[in-house]
């Protein structure tokens, strides 16, 4: 069984697991209070924020590289 998708079908998942990612980053920084993100944790954060603004998004590689990462 295939599965096809357009480019924008997957432009829209992708931009949508991105505003997931930055939403649980603000939840963990809500969480656990005691942990200060880094300032480096703290600019990857605005430029996220900024990015979803202006409506770019990531690729999946990278997507697939930050999930493994923070797991």
């Amino acid at each position: 069984m295939d599965v096809t998708f357009t480019e924008e079908q997957l432009k829209l998942v992708l931009d949508k697991l991105e505003q997931i990612r930055i939403e649980l980053l603000k939840l963990r920084a809500m969480l656990l209070p005691e942990e200060e993100l880094s300032e480096e944790r703290k600019k990857e954060l605005a430029e996220a924020k900024k990015e979803i603004a202006e409506g770019l998004s990531i690729s999946l590689e990278d997507l697939i590289k930050e999930t493994k990462k923070s797991g």
